[in-house]
């Protein structure tokens, strides 16, 4: 971009060869029924609460019942669902098996319906605040 110009926008190969061919713009349905068992997973509070715990660390179904606050029991059951929507991935080391985020893709969904959710309160949503901008806020005091 120079002096306010926008570049032209390329289109993959592809979309640019098919543009007046509306499915190519169409998701396939066996693709939409994934993407719909994905935002399934993301409609419960628990499951949610799970993989915003995983989000930067894998952690055991004990740790992970800590943090969310539910029953073991309960939090093993979501993570069985999760893991069948290839949202979560297990490692074992010897009797405990810890749980993480399956792949970057998960990750961010994640980030970004958590961060997306933080722009319906007032003010400054928390993920865009630095500490400057903290310091900076009327009746802070400067760190000495």
């Amino acid at each position: 971009m120079r002096f306010g110009v926008a570049a032209p926008i390329r289109l993959p190969y592809y979309l640019r060869m098919n543009a007046d061919n509306k499915e190519a713009w169409r998701l396939a349905d066996d693709q939409v029924g994934l993407v719909v068992e994905v935002f399934r997973m993301l409609a419960d509070a628990t499951r949610v609460q799970v993989l915003w715990a995983l989000v930067d660390r894998e952690l055991s179904v004990n740790d992970l019942a800590g943090c969310v606050g539910k029953p073991a029991p309960s939090v093993s059951q979501h993570l069985a669902k999760l893991r069948m929507a290839r949202l979560v991935s297990t490692r074992r080391s010897g009797t405990t098996i810890y749980y993480s985020l399956e792949n970057e893709h998960v990750r961010q969904l994640v980030v970004d319906a958590v961060y997306n959710a933080e722009h319906a309160g007032p003010g400054v949503p928390p993920h865009h605040r630095d500490e400057a901008t903290v310091r900076a806020l009327p009746g802070r005091r400067a760190a000495t």
